[in-house]
């Protein structure tokens, strides 16, 4: 999993409440458990004129051009802002594939589904919790200002704005250090690679019966 530090990015806004994950990676687009190359299909729906095929190209399909990601002051962003409940619906780890796959890096929101949230962190997304008028605050500026970027440090727990000023955030412990160190669930069970090949050289010597009916 890629390691989050610090990261400065161009602020994409997603100005509607309770965004599902089916919006953000509809159902017909599963048809992987690999975590790259759903990106293309990232807010289909959205995104496109048309209705999208599994495993289409889509270099060449319609843009809705009302849509954010499709604005040219938006290409490029890796820090979305988003409303409330943002990754609500079903647990799809797909959905945070799909981001990251895009080039998002961060998603900030007043609030987040739970599942989505932890989702997030296992898949090397960084998921801000901020205040409603803090957020609010952003989209204002966002749109008033073209290239409206920010700079999230996750060591310091902080967001600055281009003008400087500093909005601290709060990260649950566990996560960050995952994240600063780029651990995802199989690289912390590797962490223990030593232990677990000493049980199982211990399991081995003690009941040998069962080794040897599975060869």
């Amino acid at each position: 999993m890629k390691a989050f530090t610090q990261h400065e990015g161009l602020v994409v806004p997603m100005d509607r409440a309770n965004v599902d994950t089916d919006l953000i990676i509809p159902k017909q687009f599963l048809k992987s458990i690999k975590r790259s190359g759903f990106g293309p299909n990232l807010f289909d729906e959205l995104r496109y004129l048309d209705e999208g095929i599994p495993g289409q190209d889509c270099s060449g399909r319609p843009l809705n051009p009302d849509f954010p990601l499709n604005f040219p002051r938006y290409q490029d962003g890796s820090v979305l802002l988003a409303r409330e409940n943002f990754g609500c619906g079903s647990s799809r780890e797909h959905a945070p594939w799909a981001l990251e796959d895009h080039g998002f890096r961060a998603i900030i929101a007043p609030s987040f589904a739970d599942i989505f949230f932890n989702n997030c962190f296992k898949n090397g997304l960084l998921p801000i919790v901020l205040a409603e008028e803090v957020v609010h605050q952003l989209f204002e500026e966002t749109h008033g200002r073209e290239g409206y970027s920010l700079t999230v440090n996750l060591e310091q727990q902080q967001v600055r704005k281009p003008c400087g000023e500093l909005i601290p955030f709060e990260v649950d412990a566990f996560y960050k250090h995952c994240l600063l160190n780029g651990l995802d669930h199989i690289d912390l069970t590797l962490e223990h690679s030593d232990d677990i090949r000493a049980y199982e050289q211990a399991r081995r010597e003690k009941s040998p019966w069962l080794f040897d009916a599975v060869q």
